[in-house]
């Protein structure tokens, strides 16, 4: 008796995309739907393909709306995978380029997006503290 050909209908396409986005292997995903494996990658290539693509969008989007919002994990991911921003490592023997800016202390201001009122005014303060010339003539 032949064996009974596997029918792909938009059920299974459906069921294919959703477990391939789930990280789901192959092998399993052929194993619940009922067909061989080779079978799923043969005719169901594409809905494999884009299930996982659609995953990748929706987590995508997520991370980047978690890292607009303020999630400074997020911020840090998203800049050291898609920025190419990388951390390196101090050298002890790296020389300054002239001794005047061997001592100088490196400040970095970001801009103040007004969430905190309690902060806000602190923060101002203290950058035109910093800012602002002192009778010495240091800045």
């Amino acid at each position: 008796m032949p064996r009974k050909s596997f029918v792909v209908n938009e059920t299974v396409r459906e069921k294919v995309r959703h477990l391939a986005g789930a990280g789901v292997r192959q092998d399993d995903i052929a194993r619940i739907i009922g067909c061989a494996a080779k079978t799923l990658r043969k005719r169901c290539r594409d809905d494999l393909d884009r299930g996982v693509a659609e995953a990748n969008a929706i987590v995508s989007g997520s991370l980047f709306a978690a890292a607009k919002g303020g999630n400074v994990t997020a911020q840090i991911f998203w800049l050291k995978t898609r920025a190419q921003w990388r951390e390196g490592a101090v050298r002890d023997d790296a020389a300054p380029a002239d001794d005047a800016a061997a001592g100088s202390p490196v400040v970095l201001v970001l801009p103040d997006n007004s969430r905190d009122p309690e902060l806000t005014h602190p923060l101002q303060d203290a950058i035109q503290q910093r800012f602002s010339t002192n009778t010495d003539g240091d800045t």
